[in-house]
């Protein structure tokens, strides 16, 4: 597409002008434009996905009582309708019932930004929040 537009623009300016005239030194000029609609940065995106998540996180009563701190790695694919898919833990936060409620955070955390691949997001629990 944009060498038959490239094409059409230098036809424009070879042609555009008959014999014995100057040549304009510009007939026409072509915009590409990208045919997605303007989004927000890959890197804001995964900032708002990673809030989405803490903010979704609930904070398991038992694990809070026994003191229990740590940090969750989640991995994860973003489906068309903005659901986590394939949640696992890779690495864990060293507590049982830390993982499963990262595990649960990214699932309630719906619906998510859409980004292409598989995502590793951690879960951070720290009793000072």
């Amino acid at each position: 597409m944009r060498g038959a537009l490239v094409g059409l623009a230098l036809l424009l300016v070879a042609g555009g002008a008959p014999a014995g005239e100057p040549t304009p030194s510009l007939v026409a000029r072509v915009r590409l434009v990208d045919a997605l609609p303007p989004s927000p940065s890959v890197e804001s995106r995964l900032r708002e996905i990673r809030q989405r998540i803490q903010d979704a996180l609930v904070y398991p009563p038992l694990a809070r009582a026994a003191g229990q701190e740590g940090e969750a790695l989640v991995e994860f694919e973003i489906d068309a309708r903005g659901h986590a898919a394939g949640v696992e833990t890779t690495r864990s936060s060293g507590h049982w019932g830390l993982d499963r409620a990262a595990r649960r955070a990214v699932e309630d955390a719906a619906p998510l930004p859409y980004v292409w691949g598989r995502l590793e997001v951690p879960v951070q629990f720290d009793l000072r929040r």
